[in-house]
């Protein structure tokens, strides 16, 4: 488990005995990755090392000691069962607690974020989310108008690329030849365009565009993305590891509101495995956290 600086002694019989509830139980390294809450702090544990603990208890923390008010904190989990978790823990460990901290998966806070601000990038905050088998039928319907033999490229595929670009945070515009042109003889970015300019007639969007316009927002409207520089005084993130390109890229926005020896930014994961591989992971993040 690894942090960038010491903890004095000092600090940790500062709270001791009153905060015995929640570092009880915790080893010297995740004591030092709980006390240790100013400034970026990335932490590589292995598998069943208690890294979710870790984070949960340094919440608790944040919390307990009045550095920052729930709302100011930001803690994203890859799963909505580990959120609940999460949630479950602070609030036991937390007595009295005035408000909960912004909790969830990535995508789940995406979909929040953008509900509130929903008219900057071209919908109704009521937008619908698509699944997969919706995307499909709606791809179907695009290949059709564009005389594309589903036969030959099937809309299941195409929105698998799709999945893949946005997992890489590209835009239609983004798009390399290369990209474009598994797909129907290149013209996979015209049918990303096409696709995304329904989605905005449908009023809807899909997994992908939970964060992708997120990025878009942020990126074409620094004002709100100040908002959330001076909301969440506190990000923290479990199973780092896992993160995606477009996840990285939301998160390294929404950081970048103070400098970076600065930025009260928690990673925690295991540079030794990623599960979520087929969802565009890339471990190098942790090697980028710097």
């Amino acid at each position: 488990m690894a942090v960038p600086k010491p903890v004095s002694g000092a600090i940790t019989s500062q709270f001791g005995r009153r905060d015995a509830g929640y570092l009880q139980g915790l080893n010297e390294e995740q004591r030092e990755a709980v006390l240790s809450t100013e400034g970026p702090l990335l932490v590589l544990a292995g598998a069943g090392t208690g890294k979710t603990r870790v984070l949960t208890t340094r919440i608790a923390h944040i919390l307990n000691t009045g550095k920052a008010a729930g709302k100011e904190i930001l803690a994203v989990t890859f799963t909505n069962k580990a959120a609940r978790e999460m949630r479950d823990r602070v609030e036991g460990f937390v007595p009295r607690l005035a408000g909960l901290p912004w909790m969830g998966t990535f995508h789940s806070i995406g979909a929040r974020i953008l509900r509130q601000h929903a008219k900057l990038v071209d919908l109704d905050p009521k937008f619908t989310i698509l699944d997969v088998d919706d995307q499909v039928r709606l791809i179907k319907q695009l290949l059709e108008a564009e005389n594309i033999d589903e036969k030959r490229w099937p809309a299941r595929a195409f929105a698998g690329m799709l999945d893949n670009w946005k997992n890489r945070g590209l835009l239609s515009g983004d798009l390399t030849q290369a990209d474009a042109s598994g797909f129907a003889n290149g013209r996979g970015q015209k049918l990303y365009a096409d696709y995304q300019a329904r989605l905005k007639i449908l009023n809807a969007v899909d997994f992908g565009d939970l964060l992708l316009e997120n990025i878009r927002l942020f990126r074409e409207h620094p004002d709100v993305l100040g908002e959330y520089h001076k909301r969440f005084r506190y990000i923290l993130v479990d199973e780092y590891q896992d993160s995606n390109v477009a996840q990285y890229l939301w998160l390294r926005l929404l950081a970048q509101g103070r400098p970076a020896s600065e930025a009260n930014v928690c990673v925690v994961g295991d540079d030794d495995q990623s599960i979520y591989g087929w969802r565009g992971a890339e471990v190098d993040n942790i090697l980028r956290f710097e």
